[in-house]
């Protein structure tokens, strides 16, 4: 099976155009919880691949406007790309988005989530079990967290999720870049924070947080509530046992439209397999 049999089409992919602003991207990224949209360029000879704008560079240069600055460049791929070279690809750049390019022309985007379904149809070797490709490290935060510090949490950890613990060390939830960015609003000139951002007087206002919100502001920027994480967790976890076939781990992330799933046994948490790991099903 190649790209080509899994990949979305150019006249499918929603994409975003240079020039243009942050705030073009924001809203495409909350819309379709998607990680990032492939950049575009119009010129006299037709339609240019520009790179691809992120999430994650959303948040890390909140005082850029221009998506010219924000387009990344990233590895990218051809239509007759095998799916084990493109899943090969995926998991040793950590690229979730891959272009599919034919010289500067955009043919259309392979996503880890294209890669997925595929194993979910059965694609990979079913004897290829979760906790073999499980990770035993997992990422955990607070539930009274507030959601500007979840949100750096997460970036620093370089994790796109955290499994949220109770009072008593108990999985409460689980919260992710997808919850955060929902939540985020472009703010423009204001000249104080606002209730939605960490002051002095908070809690959790060490200067560690304070640079959180100040990042945020002024001019035009993302801001984030200050919320405990608790107030945007999904409460609601969908698990798998480490002991069932990787093919049903992703069915289970297509059915429930998740990137992650908590690996439990007999009720205990044992690690977290992510769909960037059901990949080495492949390779």
């Amino acid at each position: 099976m190649n790209v080509e049999d899994v990949m979305t089409p150019r006249d499918e992919v929603v994409t975003v155009e240079i020039p243009g602003t942050r705030d073009d991207v924001l809203e495409y990224l909350q819309d379709r919880a998607f990680s990032s949209v492939p950049a575009v360029k119009q010129t006299a000879d037709g339609e240019v691949y520009r790179g691809i704008i992120s999430r994650t560079a959303l948040i890390n240069h909140p005082s850029e406007d221009q998506l010219a600055m924000l387009a990344e460049g990233v590895p990218t791929t051809s239509r007759g790309t095998t799916l084990a070279e493109v899943a090969e690809q995926m998991a040793t750049t950590g690229e979730r988005r891959i272009p599919v390019v034919d010289g500067d022309g955009l043919e259309g985007i392979i996503t880890v989530t294209d890669v997925v379904m595929a194993i979910a149809r059965g694609e990979a070797d079913g004897s290829v079990l979760v906790e073999t490709v499980t990770g035993s490290a997992i990422n955990c935060i607070y539930t009274e967290v507030p959601l500007t510090v979840a949100e750096r949490e997460l970036s620093f950890a370089g994790v796109p999720y955290a499994v949220v613990l109770d009072d008593e060390g108990g999985m409460a939830g689980m919260v992710t870049e997808v919850d955060i960015i929902a939540v985020a609003r472009v703010v423009e000139g204001e000249e104080d924070t606002g209730e939605s951002i960490a002051n002095q007087d908070d809690e959790w206002a060490w200067e560690g947080i304070k640079a959180v919100g100040n990042r945020y502001m002024p001019t035009r920027n993302v801001e984030i509530p200050t919320g405990p994480v608790r107030e945007f967790m999904t409460a609601d976890v969908v698990t798998v046992s480490g002991t069932r076939p990787v093919q049903e781990a992703a069915q289970q992330m297509i059915e429930h439209d998740i990137e992650q799933l908590p690996v439990v046994s007999g009720g205990d948490l044992n690690g977290i397999v992510q769909d960037m790991d059901l990949l080495e099903a492949l390779r």
